[in-house]
């Protein structure tokens, strides 16, 4: 694990790959209460196709060290955090990919500064008016506040609790426990990762986002959509009303697959990242 240091805070990622590659390097942004291990079969399979990716643990809920108090955690305010992470690797023409939580904050790193992303792949995501979509949006109005979030975190210390639909049980079709028990220990044990995740909480506007949607079109770069057919959250339709916002975007549907493409189909969307680089623009 490495780490780099921003004026937000400490960003703590994972690097993996050729550090000399040809390729554009590819930067994961996950779903709030994740970390960037959610990437990491999908990171491995490109990295044996000779693309380095890099892969945070974003401040929204299970990364290591709390920001500082003063960090800006309205979704914009993150979406500079990516920026400057980017510009504090010096790493330039980047596949961004974003999924869930980790989609809404591409698109506002889309409409804040696109002059380090070469590309966009998006796989089930927050999208329009839809941030959170039901069930979540009562999930995530139970967490508002660092005592609630601590209380109504603590079923999730059961697996049973933890991997059923009231848990995270509807984003995947097989989850492991370590790693969801990973994206839940930083929120329960560390006052300041709640005072985080709260604070991005309260500062997620729909008819913000939607707003963003507008401007999706004036993106100049190459997107695809690579989306789990099988989501009842982040439905198909979402998928394609995201598509037609860019209006220049690829639509791949990925049946049986749910929220987590990456951990439902991570062969399928290593391979559209990977033949995604190596399509000339």
């Amino acid at each position: 694990m490495s780490t780099v240091d921003l004026p937000s805070g400490t960003i703590h990622y994972r690097a993996v790959g050729p550090e000399e590659s040809a390729q554009p390097p590819v930067v994961f942004v996950h779903a709030f209460l994740m970390g960037g291990a959610v990437w990491s079969r999908v990171a491995d399979l490109l990295a044996e196709r000779g693309i380095r990716s890099f892969a945070p643990d974003w401040p929204l809920g299970a990364h290591p060290a709390p920001l500082h108090p003063d960090a800006d955690q309205t979704p914009r305010g993150v979406a500079r955090q990516i920026l400057t992470f980017l510009e504090a690797l010096d790493l330039d023409d980047v596949t961004l990919v974003g999924s869930d939580t980790g989609g809404a904050l591409v698109q506002y790193v889309l409409d804040t500064d696109a002059s380090r992303v070469g590309r966009v792949v998006l796989t089930n995501c927050d999208a329009f008016d839809t941030f959170p979509p039901f069930p979540f949006s009562v999930f995530f109005a139970l967490l508002k506040g660092p005592r609630r979030m601590k209380i109504n975190l603590l079923p999730m210390r059961s697996r049973a609790f933890r991997h059923s639909p009231l848990g995270f049980g509807m984003l995947a079709n097989d989850l492991d426990a370590d790693l969801t028990r990973s994206w839940i220990e930083p929120a329960l044990t560390r006052p300041g990762i709640r005072d985080d995740a709260v604070r991005l909480l309260r500062a997620i506007d729909p008819q913000d986002l939607l707003d963003v949607s507008t401007r999706l079109k004036d993106y100049p770069g190459p997107v695809r959509i690579v989306w789990g057919g099988a989501d009842r959250a982040f439905t198909p339709d979402l998928g394609r009303r995201l598509q037609r916002a860019f209006g220049h975007a690829e639509l791949i549907e990925v049946p049986g697959a749910r929220t987590l493409v990456q951990l439902d189909a991570p062969d399928l969307l290593a391979e559209q990242i990977a033949d995604f680089e190596t399509t000339p623009r």
